[in-house]
């Protein structure tokens, strides 16, 4: 909590969200406005102009490179709706509503992903399949950008260029008549006090982020910023969204139809976070949120890897005789060689899978001794052929639909917490000159995290095993649960400038002492001046 104390929302209710909405509608237009820029980013993880040229060139792509092109316009456009789209709808929205605002952003970013399962599922039998789920995203994009223009920059950003009856223009639609005026003024004064701090602060890019770093306020601020973002990609969670259906194959779930239904439910559960946290992030605090996401994302994570321990350990075993019924050029080698020594009675379905080969499964029951055989679409056909299932990611398992509840369980531990809180910290963090450099630096820390444990999953299951590669996710998480503890500070119903001074002062990570280390002052780009 701030030393200096911190100013206390009369409501904080989720009610008090849609109260305020209600009465000035303008708020809400202006969130979901911005909040499009979400709903592209969940659709293509599944920036409007950016976005609407990579849609476009994408679907209408006549070679594999040109859909690279395109791509890389959609990360482009992603990268910055992910960064600017919390920031606007922050700095446009009363402090006492501002965690349930921003998270209409998240709301749309797992919307987006949800949709984005629905508009596979629906055009998996369309001709041109994948230029159908590739060209829909440009729709959204078009539809924001109408609207964006009818929406002005936020009153922070107007004040601080000097349009100061634009500013109070648009507070006036945010605010009621009696708030307006402390709003103003509370603007004067913030960014008169920055604008005196120019010259030490920078106006380069280069210069900002050098002052960034050197001036203890704002590492604070990053300290925290970056902590999340960071967190929120290494408890394993894009590897979940991205591989759902890989990893319920894993849990057993053979057919790609089925494991792609449960997946939507994944992405459903998801959603659904996302409105939970809009009801309590508010009530409850940013901190307080993320410390109980983490703690369900942590024991979850433990169940989920001992369900698929235990799955592994108990796979059925391959039969010499039912490999040999498809022919001796359908056996896998590596079975085949294996079959004049002992080893070959240990071969389970895991076994012959982590050969790279495919499990067909006993006629008479899925757990008992199956054929281990060349992964190949013959002899998927011939598997398929004869009311047997052919399993290629994952073994049956009697222990499946654990792992999918747990899987949903972790899912909605994680959308309500870590899911959306981090980006609303980071809209909230950092002193007006620096916000859109912190902002930056945390999306970019952000978007790392999420490019090493993207690239680094199907590595570490091949080498460590589902079962393995989520206990060390819960041991990462862990770690991460100690670094927000230490390090993030409350924010909830905090206007800016309080948030700045909070970070100022110091602040209590557990309700003990003081942040010590570093001596404090102005937001300047002067250590000095600390």
């Amino acid at each position: 909590m701030a030393e200096g104390g911190p100013v206390k929302p009369d409501k904080t209710e989720f009610t008090e969200c849609w109260r305020t909405s209600w009465k000035t509608p303008y708020i809400m237009r202006l969130a979901l406005s911005a909040g499009i820029g979400g709903l592209l980013f969940g659709y293509d993880t599944g920036a409007d102009i950016v976005f609407f040229v990579g849609a476009i060139v994408m679907a209408a792509a006549p070679n594999p490179w040109v859909i690279v092109i395109g791509r890389l316009l959609v990360g482009l456009g992603v990268g910055m709706a992910s960064m600017t789209a919390p920031l606007y709808i922050s700095e446009a929205s009363p402090a006492r509503i501002r965690g349930a605002l921003v998270s209409t952003n998240g709301l749309l970013i797992t919307g987006g992903q949800f949709m984005a399962y629905v508009i596979n599922l629906a055009f998996t039998k369309a001709p041109g399949t994948w230029r159908w789920m590739l060209g829909v995203a440009g729709l959204p994009a078009l539809i924001q950008f109408v609207l964006m223009m009818s929406l002005p920059e936020s009153p922070r950003w107007l004040y601080s260029r000097d349009k100061v009856d634009e500013a109070k223009s648009t507070l006036e639609k945010i605010y009621s008549p009696e708030e307006v005026e402390e709003e103003m003024a509370l603007l004067k004064a913030s960014i008169e006090s920055e604008k005196a701090d120019e010259a030490a602060i920078g106006e380069t890019m280069l210069t900002k982020l050098k002052n960034a770093f050197k001036n203890p306020v704002v590492r604070r601020g990053l300290y925290a910023g970056v902590t999340v973002q960071v967190a929120q990609q290494f408890v394993g969670i894009n590897t979940v969204m991205y591989y759902s259906p890989t990893i319920v194959q894993f849990a057993g779930f053979a057919s790609k139809s089925v494991a792609l239904s449960l997946s939507l439910i994944t992405a459903g559960l998801n959603a659904f976070g996302s409105i939970v946290s809009m009801l309590f992030v508010d009530r409850y605090g940013r901190k307080r949120l993320m410390i109980i996401s983490m703690a369900g994302i942590i024991f979850f994570l433990i169940f989920l890897s001992v369900v698929f321990i235990e799955a592994s350990s108990h796979a059925p075993k391959v039969g010499s005789i039912e490999s040999v019924l498809f022919g001796a050029n359908s056996t896998c080698s590596a079975y085949a060689g294996a079959t004049s020594s002992a080893a070959a009675g240990k071969w389970s379905c895991m076994t012959c899978l982590k050969a790279k080969c495919g499990f067909c499964s006993n006629k008479a029951s899925e757990y008992h001794p199956g054929a281990c055989l060349v992964d190949s679409k013959h002899n998927r056909d011939l598997c398929l052929g004869e009311d047997r299932v052919f399993f290629e990611q994952g073994c049956p398992s009697k222990f499946g639909i654990l792992a999918v509840v747990f899987l949903g369980l972790y899912i909605v531990s994680y959308s309500p917490g870590m899911g959306t809180v981090p980006w609303i910290v980071n809209s909230e963090i950092y002193p007006l000159k620096y916000r859109g450099v912190g902002g930056g630096i945390a999306a970019v820390a952000n978007w790392v995290s999420n490019l090493i444990v993207s690239e680094s999953y199907l590595t570490l299951t091949e080498h460590l095993g589902p079962g393995g590669t989520f206990f060390l996710f819960a041991g990462v998480s862990t770690l991460s649960l100690c670094l927000i503890i230490w390090f993030v500070p409350e924010t909830k119903g905090l206007p800016f400038e309080e948030v700045e001074k909070m970070l100022a002062e110091g602040y209590r990570p557990c309700g003990g002492r003081k942040v010590k280390g570093e001596k404090v002052g102005k937001v300047t780009g002067d250590d000095n001046a600390a």
